[in-house]
């Protein structure tokens, strides 16, 4: 019949009991899942984690700058990943840098989600938000 009528006999589902098969133009067919492929691509958002690097003692004008630079990556639906670098004998104030970095957490807690808690790893600490889903 598919050769009669100049199409293809295309299976679909090669089952145990019974094999699925369809008459098509299979160069048509494979046209059309291409096109619907990259039209569900062009419509995917990336989710990107940003960086934004502090230290212990940082000013306060500096550290209203990196959060509105934290703001505007959660606009754009990007995670943010807060890292905080101790140098010299600023290791030994480690309680310095888990207070700043709870600061950030209350501070975004209205627009983002924690998604990794602060942990120290070497001589950095880092804490990972993400945008909160109610957007």
């Amino acid at each position: 019949m598919a050769s009669e009528s100049g199409l293809d006999l295309v299976e679909i589902n090669a089952g145990k009991d019974m094999p699925v098969c369809k008459i098509l133009d299979y160069g048509k067919y494979k046209f059309k899942a291409q096109k619907k492929a990259a039209e569900a691509r062009k419509k995917q958002k990336t989710v990107d984690v940003k960086e934004i690097k502090m230290r212990p003692n940082i000013d306060t004008h500096d550290y209203e700058v990196k959060m509105r630079a934290i703001n505007k990556f959660f606009d754009q639906g990007d995670k943010v990943k807060v890292t905080l670098r101790f140098r010299g004998r600023e290791m030994a104030h480690q309680e310095l840098g888990m207070q700043l970095l709870h600061k950030v957490k209350e501070e975004t807690a209205g627009i983002a989600k924690v998604e990794f808690e602060p942990k120290l790893e070497g001589r950095q600490m880092i804490m990972i938000l993400a945008p909160a889903a109610s957007k």
